[in-house]
């Protein structure tokens, strides 16, 4: 019975880890997409709030099958979460293998959807933000190269474009932000700094040679895949973080494909074998108290039953 509760509270503690994680996310993701002043992007790969909600959701309700069923010994709800959790395993299979065999289909939808945001940058807040965090995180600009931003209409480098911004990039593409600050005097008062979003204005008029001294050159598609290799342990440990969450990692694409996809596994088959463990505990207690139950329901060899005499009447 110990192994029983053990594999039960496991499960239970795991499921109920993520069930208030996949929570947070749905609130976050929905708080995110009510602020918004307007809803420009509204297709799930672009838009991270609704991209929250859908894998929040979708988290949320798998993960309470196991907690629910894990607390309360359902062997319905546990057989429904041992087959959503196998169902993700094959699809992330699936995926990984298609993904690996076809890497150049792969890399070119991946370069498609990273040049419509671009295009769309400016239009959303969320986006916009994310975009940002991309190329300070991973040191690029652009998809391939820093003159992809000529795509978007502020950042087009022609000479009918009227923006100040034309023939420029996003300030978060600009080498050593930190040094990109200028220092402002002030009468009363301590020095303020004020951050330099000009610094990346014209760039895209330059040699790479030139720009490189500016802003970074490397695209983005290359600048992930790069930092992926540098950082294999920890992309293997977000990826199988994601697994748990039910959400199939997209890093099989930029990096080692073996290390990730074994580790993933192993995750999975963890949380299936949790699952599975209870079913089987379950079905041995019930047995076994079935196999009690006529014993304690016998009844005694020496009692005799007599009819009862409703109209019986002495006379």
């Amino acid at each position: 019975m110990r192994g029983y509760r053990g594999i039960k509270y496991t499960l239970f503690i795991c499921c109920y880890v993520f069930w208030v994680v996949s929570a947070i996310l749905t609130a976050v993701g929905i708080y995110g997409k009510i602020a918004k002043e307007k809803d420009v992007v509204d297709t799930l790969t672009l838009d991270p709030a609704l991209l929250l909600i859908v894998v929040g959701s979708a988290m949320f309700l798998i993960t309470f099958l196991g907690c629910f069923g894990a607390l309360r010994n359902t062997t319905c709800l546990l057989k429904m979460f041992l087959g959503i959790l196998v169902a993700v395993l094959l699809l992330q299979i699936a995926a990984g293998v298609v993904g690996y065999l076809f890497t150049d289909m792969v890399m070119e939808r991946t370069e498609r959807l990273m040049m419509k945001a671009i295009v769309r940058y400016r239009e959303d807040r969320d986006l916009e933000n994310a975009i940002d965090f991309i190329q300070k995180k991973f040191r690029c600009c652009g998809v391939e190269s820093y003159k992809d931003w000529s795509r978007n209409v502020y950042f087009e480098c022609l000479d009918t474009n009227p923006s100040l911004e034309a023939c420029g990039v996003p300030f978060s593409c600009c080498v050593g932000l930190q040094n990109q600050v200028r220092t402002t005097v002030c009468l009363y008062g301590p020095r303020q700094t004020v951050l330099n979003t000009m610094c990346g204005y014209g760039v895209q008029q330059l040699e790479e040679s030139s720009a490189s001294q500016d802003v970074f050159t490397i695209g983005c598609l290359q600048g992930i895949a790069l930092w992926a290799k540098t950082n294999l342990l920890l992309v293997a440990g977000l990826t199988a973080g994601l697994l748990l969450l039910e959400v199939t990692p997209l890093e099989l694409q930029f990096t080692n494909f073996k290390s990730l996809f074994f580790c993933d596994i192993r995750s999975h088959v963890c949380m299936i074998g949790l699952a599975a463990g209870q079913i089987s505990w379950i079905k041995k207690v019930q047995q076994l108290k079935n196999e009690d139950a006529p014993r304690r329901r016998s009844e005694r060899k020496d009692s005799y039953w007599y009819p009862a005499f409703a109209d019986f009447n002495d006379e």
